[in-house]
């Protein structure tokens, strides 16, 4: 019944076709399934009339000729549309298939979920887009479906014909060609399986390919002579991949032979005893050759290809997996519904959070509790490890808390939704995305929910300081910051920060309330990061921001800094306060402030356009 199912479920895909190609298309199937036996029935009725010709007159021959032209002529101009239809009506299925692939992606609450190996297997398997003769595409395998059923008016016509001579002849004929075509299929779903038992590998051989051909990662692998390497390791992923598919080819071209006997031998007794029958007169050449013609469509009625259907289903079954462990996704009305919620400045708590990743064993967060106050500037520190990064993303949303909750204005933020609680708040994380787009397109992202405001964009580029850098940029706002774009350029780590920084104060001039800066100026001397600092706090507004920096002599502008430590807060106050209490803070803004007295500097770099 599952197979019933899954049949139905492709035909079911073809309603996003739409009514007039489909149309076309079935009408194309049917009609091409029809072209066998009318090619039989012509051939039949031509060789009858030339049989006669010599009793009569030549031109008799002439209009069953025409009609037999004109069967050959119809078949191949459905041939001829056949491919355009055909791939039409897949582009439009797997169009689709694709879009509910990367909105189920892109609408999941949290991103644990898309970290799982497991998730990005079957991500690829699901995606519609095949990288090897194996794999095919839900569009494929509705089509093939839909063929199918063609190939059953083939079969039934022609039998009709076979009927009329012997009914003997269908099941020698039927019945051996139906084997083979399940031992067909098969063979197919042991290609399926052995590909798909091993599609982890296909996913490691990819990445190291594209690290091989990628700019960024090409600098490491030619520095330090990894090209070699990076071959080797791509090489033994693609033999895990291909080996136990070859081994299954291996064996499947050693049974082709008895699989081609089982449709020769009964072919050839039928075709001998319908040729002796006519060479006898008991039956004329031209129904024998009408029977022979229509035994032959019976055998290329069987000759479809399996691993269409097979691999349109397993596509489906891959995005059935993906949508359980991704959730259904947020419905198109629901984001709508909750985009259009006025953000304001309210309290945020953390009350009693705690949280461990995935397959660790360490908490990472344990029993925090930390208010942020409405336009309130708060500074997080800590040493590495003490969760100050997790405390960002589950404040984003993009975790969910173990234990405890984190509420705005006395609400979960769970039960206010993503996109809501996300319309409220901007980040600019440590690992940022540098997006091959023009320098105003960066910065309009920051909220991508609204038009974008061109004064809102220039805005937040002052504010950052970064006019500067545009005033350089060969076209202004519109050059690429990518030099893989024609006209682009690449930017420093300081010049991109402070983009990424006028992308997060356009998201605060646009309807963010909460900022959350992690890292934000680890690219940039100190002299600079303090200037930022004075123009965030002069331009944020009623916005509240969270800040995470390592550099405390930069942090001390804060309203309060909080001290985090063991996944809990241990020390919060001003900085005057925390430096006369002496404790932890105290201790380490004394290291760091040594440090840089003796001539250390913790930029990371400082540069031009490149």
């Amino acid at each position: 019944m599952s197979a019933v199912r899954d049949r139905l479920r492709l035909l079911a895909l073809l309603r996003g076709v739409g009514p007039g190609l489909l149309t076309l298309l079935c009408g194309q199937i049917v009609l091409t399934s029809m072209v066998p036996p009318a090619t039989a029935i012509a051939l039949a009725y031509l060789l009858d009339r030339v049989q006669g010709v010599r009793a009569g007159s030549l031109a008799a021959a002439a209009a069953p000729l025409l009609v037999f032209a004109g069967v050959l002529l119809l078949g191949h101009v459905l041939e001829a549309v056949r491919d355009p239809l055909v791939y039409a009506a897949q582009a439009r299925i797997d169009g689709k298939h694709r879009a509910a692939v990367a909105r189920l992606a892109a609408t999941s609450h949290t991103i644990d979920a898309l970290e799982r190996p497991e998730v990005q297997r079957l991500i690829r398997l699901a995606r519609a887009d095949p990288e090897n003769w194996t794999e095919r595409t839900p569009g494929a395998g509705a089509v093939a479906q839909l063929a199918e059923f063609g190939r059953a008016i083939t079969l039934l016509s022609s039998a009709v014909v076979l009927a009329a001579y012997a009914w003997w002849l269908i099941p020698v004929l039927v019945l051996p060609a139906v084997l083979y075509q399940q031992l067909n299929r098969m063979d197919s779903l042991r290609w399926y399986r052995a590909w798909r038992s091993n599609s982890g590998a296909a996913l490691h051989a990819g990445l190291w390919y594209d690290a091989i051909v990628s700019p960024s990662e090409g600098k490491d692998i030619r520095v330090f002579g990894l090209g070699q390497w990076a071959l080797d390791r791509s090489e033994e992923h693609i033999h895990t991949l291909y080996d136990p598919v070859f081994a299954v080819a291996k064996h499947q071209i050693r049974a082709h032979w008895r699989q081609l006997a089982l449709l020769l031998v009964p072919m050839t007794v039928a075709f001998l005893a319908v040729s002796q029958a006519a060479a006898r007169g008991h039956r004329s050449l031209a129904v024998a050759m009408a029977v022979l013609s229509a035994g032959a469509a019976v055998y290329r009625v069987f000759g479809g290809e399996p691993r269409d259907v097979i691999g349109g289903i397993a596509s489906l079954h891959a995005f059935d997996g993906l949508r359980a462990q991704l959730g259904p996704g947020t419905p198109a009305a629901v984001l709508e519904a909750e985009a259009d919620a006025a953000p304001s400045a309210v309290p945020v708590r953390f009350e009693g959070v705690g949280f461990t990743y995935p397959g660790a064993s360490r908490r990472v967060l344990d029993e925090l509790d930390l208010e942020i106050r409405p336009g309130e500037l708060v500074a997080i520190v800590g040493l590495n490890g003490a969760g100050k990064s997790t405390l960002i993303k589950l404040l984003a949303g993009l975790y969910e808390p173990d234990r405890g909750r984190i509420t705005a204005d006395g609400v979960d933020i769970a039960t206010l939704g993503p996109v809501a609680w996300r319309r409220r708040i901007a980040v600019v994380f440590q690992d940022f995305v540098r997006y091959h787009l023009s320098a105003a397109d960066n910065v309009a992202l920051g909220n991508a929910a609204v038009p974008v405001d061109r004064a809102a964009v220039r805005a937040a580029a002052r504010d950052a300081g970064l006019t500067e850098v545009l005033d350089r940029l060969p076209d202004g706002w519109d050059t690429p910051l990518a030099r893989t774009r024609t006209g682009g350029v690449d930017l420093s780590g300081g010049q991109w920060q402070q983009v990424v920084l006028a992308r997060a104060l356009y998201a605060v001039r646009t309807g963010a309330r909460l900022l959350v800066l992690d890292e934000p100026t680890a690219h940039l001397d100190v002299r600079t990061e303090f200037e930022v600092f004075e123009r965030l706090a002069a331009h944020k507004g009623d916005a509240s921001v969270v800040l995470i920096s390592h550099r405390l002599s930069t942090v001390r502008q804060a309203d309060r800094i909080v001290l985090l430590e063991g996944g809990r807060v241990v020390e919060s106050g001003t900085h005057e306060r925390l430096m006369a209490a002496g404790g932890r803070y105290a201790e380490m803004f004394t290291i760091q402030a040594d440090r840089f007295n003796r001539g250390y500097d913790d930029r990371i770099e400082e540069g031009e356009l490149i």
